[in-house]
């Protein structure tokens, strides 16, 4: 069975910075994909980060700059470094990992950030 466990999360004031880790278990995820995900209330789920097996990393314009994804294949887990947070980062953060298609997903950790 595969899980996805996000930690990290937590409130912290507008400047500060967060990083959150997803630990990834149950299969092997060689070549797969890993992304990080947000909802705020009353708003869609939006791609924040994602990274390649291989080490290629995109973001969106909102953070790019200020979020940086890693990995360890070894552990299979996926990094989120956040700085310079803003109230507008404030969001409920999912890990997700897959090959075509993101295919599993984490349960969540809440960000919040106070302005």
């Amino acid at each position: 069975q595969v899980q996805l466990v996000e930690s990290g999360g937590g409130l912290v004031q507008a400047g500060g910075s967060l990083r959150l880790s997803c630990a990834a278990s149950g299969r092997t995820f060689s070549g797969y994909a890993m992304g990080w995900f947000r909802q705020a209330p009353g708003k869609e789920r939006e791609l924040v980060a994602q990274i390649t097996w291989s080490g290629r990393t995109s973001y969106p314009d909102s953070v790019k700059g200020r979020f940086t994804i890693s990995r360890d294949n070894a552990k299979n887990t996926v990094y989120l470094q956040m700085n310079g947070l803003k109230a507008e980062d404030t969001a409920v953060y999912y890990c997700a990992v897959g090959a075509s298609s993101y295919d599993y997903w984490g349960q969540g950790t809440q960000v919040t950030v106070s302005s």
